[in-house]
C-alpha cells in the first residue's frame, strides 16, 4: 500500500505526525490527494460519457472501438483501454454477434455472361456513384416479411426501403422508385445485386434503364461482390432484430423504417465516415465540393 494510502485510510493520528514518523512530507500528502481527487473526477466524468454514447447516442449498439471515435470525433479524448474497462465494469455489451447474414436472392437460373459486375476494380469515391440493393428476411409474429433496401454506397445511405410479406420483383420496384423519386440520382448511376430471379426480371431491367441508370450484378458463388448489402443487414439485424420480441408486420415495418431513418441514416456513427453519421457524411462532401468549386 502506497504511504499516502496509508495515512488517508488510518485516522488515528494527525497527518502531520503521520508524516513525521513515515519520513514524508506534509505538502506531499495533499498534493497526492489533490491528484487524486482529480483522477476521481476526471473517471467519473468520461463514465458518464462512456454510458451516453452507448446508450443515447449508439442505442446499445456501439463497441469500445467506436464510442471511441464518437468521443474523438466531439473533441473528448478516449483511451480504448480505459472505455472497455469502463463498458465491463458497467456490463455494457454491444448488440453486436458472430452471425453472417444470409442472401435470399442468389438465383442459380441467373448464370448468363450478360449479368456483368460493372463495379470491378472501381474506385467508388462519389455519392450516388454506386447503389446496392439486396433482400433480406425478417421474422414477424405473422409470419415472414421481406425488406428490400437500395442503398449508397459511398455515403452509405439507405435511399429506400420497403418491407413485404412477398419476396418478388415489385417489392424491388417499389423500392428502386422510391429512391428515384426521393434522391437526385445523376444520370449513370449503377445500380448494383446479386442475380436473383427478383433482380433479373424484365420489368425491373426495364426500369432500371429506363431511369438511366446502369444495372451491375455480382458474379456467380461471389456474394463478396455485394458486400455492402450485406454488411448493412448484418448490422441491421444485429441493432434492431436480434433479442428483440417478434412484433406484428405493421409493427416491424415501423420500427424498421425509423431505426433506418431516423438512426442508421441520421445518427449511426460510421468508422468509414469518420465517425459520422451517412446524412452528415454526404453533407460534408457536399460542402467540401462546393468550396472547392468556388
Amino acid at each position: 500500500m502506497d504511504l499516502y494510502e496509508f495515512m488517508d485510510e488510518h485516522e488515528e493520528h494527525a497527518i502531520a505526525k503521520w508524516a513525521k514518523n513515515l519520513g514524508v512530507s506534509t505538502s506531499g500528502y495533499y498534493n497526492w490527494k489533490h491528484e487524486r481527487e482529480k483522477r476521481r473526477i476526471k473517471e467519473s466524468d468520461m463514465r458518464k460519457k462512456v454510458i451516453h454514447y452507448f446508450k443515447n447516442e449508439g442505442k446499445g449498439a456501439y463497441g469500445a472501438e467506436r464510442i471511441c471515435g464518437c468521443m474523438r470525433r466531439d473533441g473528448h479524448s478516449a483511451s480504448f483501454g480505459v472505455v472497455k474497462r469502463i463498458m465491463e465494469q458497467e456490463g455494457l455489451k454491444s448488440s453486436h454477434c458472430i452471425r453472417r447474414q444470409r442472401s435470399l436472392t442468389d438465383s442459380k437460373d441467373a448464370r448468363s455472361n450478360e449479368f456483368k459486375n460493372l463495379t470491378l476494380n472501381m474506385d467508388i469515391d462519389t455519392p450516388f456513384q454506386v447503389l446496392s440493393s439486396d433482400i433480406s428476411y425478417i421474422r414477424t409474429s405473422e409470419g415472414f416479411d421481406y425488406l428490400c433496401q437500395v442503398q449508397d454506397v459511398a455515403t452509405n445511405i439507405v435511399l429506400s426501403c420497403r418491407q413485404s410479406s412477398k419476396m418478388d420483383a415489385d417489392l424491388v420496384m417499389e423500392t428502386i422508385k422510391a429512391a428515384k423519386q426521393k434522391w437526385d440520382l445523376p444520370e449513370g448511376t449503377i445500380f448494383h445485386s446479386d442475380r436473383g430471379s427478383q433482380y433479373t426480371a424484365k420489368k425491373v431491367m426495364e426500369r432500371v434503364s429506363r431511369y438511366g441508370m446502369r444495372q451491375s450484378f455480382s458474379r456467380v458463388g461471389k456474394p463478396g461482390d455485394n458486400a455492402w448489402s450485406e454488411s448493412f443487414f448484418s448490422n441491421f439485424k444485429k441493432e434492431n432484430i436480434h433479442g428483440q420480441p417478434l412484433k406484428k408486420r405493421e409493427d416491424s415495418r415501423q420500427s424498421n423504417f425509423e431505426y433506418i431513418e431516423a438512426f442508421y441514416n441520421r445518427r449511426r456513427a460510421q468508422k468509414r465516415l469518420g465517425y459520422l453519421s451517412p446524412i452528415d457524411y454526404l453533407n460534408s462532401w457536399q460542402s467540401r465540393r462546393t468550396s472547392v468549386v468556388a
